[in-house]
């Protein structure tokens, strides 16, 4: 069996409870949520509303119904980002980011439509909360900060960063795309006015999946616009959530899957955080002892999510990912579509080799692919 250590871009296996949720949405009740009054429509519309209070559970977010589905986290990002902004605000983001978050914003930047303050991190990894309020301007109307790097895992301040926001009065949005499933969050707790997620990664549901907290109080711009089932003698869209933002026939199976995979993180959050920071410390350490690895990911256990990213002998990222491929073992090399982070740790061209746990793996995954390490290491 291959060893897949690749679940920072899509966690697998998917638990079984998933992939059930997903035939019976397809089979049992395979109709348009919201849009009918007969069995399968209803079936659809409370499977979807089930997913959002499950959602809503797991982040502590105040009302299901600020919940909204999307495509995936990219979507929820642009959502986010592009519906919060008017012509000539100042926003503050990091050189951590995404460039599901740094494309948005450099684009509209491009344009003239923003300005942009990326702010670099301290040389340990991490941003300073300081650096955020000595970045503030009479204009800033958005922060954006990743809640933890999915290029070296660093957690970032997320909550403290909050605090700043919200003592100046400015929007904050956390791109949850590799802490929701794999760390606690609680949205009322971290000061976010939005938090975007996948559905794919450590909720462990299917892909085209994801979502955005939208804190009570908060209007954003809809990115799209259309049939939602609701207020159709109007030509403008609805007001009222999660409608606003939910235009279109919603991804039913998916969405399914979601709920299945969220519950199933939600019951076993505790026994997965510390199974998978178990396995990372033994990968950090492997590879700490390793003549020729150079890590990128920080020492501390408790300050990185599931990632260690790191480089060996004088192979290229991608000649190292290769190697180990061909020896099962599947992990990421490249820049991680995080051009920042890169230039940061000095890495922009030779890129980083990314191994990332999920829930399934084993401590003889970890020793086998030390051991493949060490062999294309010479």
């Amino acid at each position: 069996m291959p060893i897949y250590l690749d679940n920072a871009a899509t966690s697998h296996p998917k638990p079984s409870a998933v992939l059930d949720a997903v035939a019976r949405a397809m089979t049992d009740y395979n109709a348009n949520p919201g849009r009918s009054g007969h069995r399968a429509a209803l079936e659809a519309a409370r499977a979807v509303l089930q997913t959002r209070e499950q959602l809503a559970a797991l982040m502590n977010a105040p009302d299901p119904l600020g919940i909204v589905h999307c495509f995936n986290c990219t979507d929820a990002l642009n959502l986010a980002i592009k519906g919060s902004l008017r012509a000539g605000d100042h926003v503050i983001a990091t050189q951590l980011e995404h460039n599901s978050v740094l494309r948005p914003l450099a684009g509209l930047a491009a344009r003239g439509r923003i300005e942009l303050t990326l702010l670099p991190p301290r040389p340990d990894g991490f941003i300073d909360p300081e650096d955020v309020r000595a970045a503030l301007t009479g204009r800033t109307s958005l922060i954006v900060c990743t809640h933890a790097s999915n290029v070296t895992g660093a957690i970032q301040p997320v909550a403290a960063i909050g605090q700043v926001a919200r003592q100046a009065g400015v929007r904050f949005l956390v791109d949850g795309a590799q802490a929701l499933g794999a760390l606690p969050v609680d949205v009322q707790a971290l000061g976010c006015d939005l938090y975007a997620f996948p559905g794919h990664k450590s909720l462990l549901g299917p892909q085209g999946t994801g979502g955005l907290f939208i804190a009570p109080g908060v209007d954003l711009i809809p990115q799209r616009e259309g049939g939602t089932g609701s207020s159709s003698d109007s030509l403008l869209q609805p007001e009222e959530l999660p409608e606003r933002y939910e235009s279109g026939t919603l991804n039913l199976p998916g969405i399914a899957g979601l709920g299945a995979g969220c519950a199933h993180v939600k019951k076993r959050l505790s026994q997965i955080m510390m199974h998978e920071r178990e396995l990372c410390r033994a990968l950090y350490e492997g590879l700490a002892a390793m003549p020729g690895a150079t890590l990128y990911s920080p020492a501390g256990e408790a300050d990185r999510a599931g990632i260690v990213s790191f480089n060996v002998a004088d192979l290229t990222s991608a000649q190292a990912a290769d190697a180990l491929a061909r020896r099962d073992i599947a992990v990421r090399g490249g820049l991680h579509c995080a051009p920042g982070a890169h230039r940061f740790l000095g890495t922009l061209r030779r890129g980083a080799v990314r191994a990332s746990v999920g829930h399934a793996n084993t401590f003889e995954e970890i020793d086998a692919f030390l051991s493949a390490v060490r062999e294309i290491a010479g």
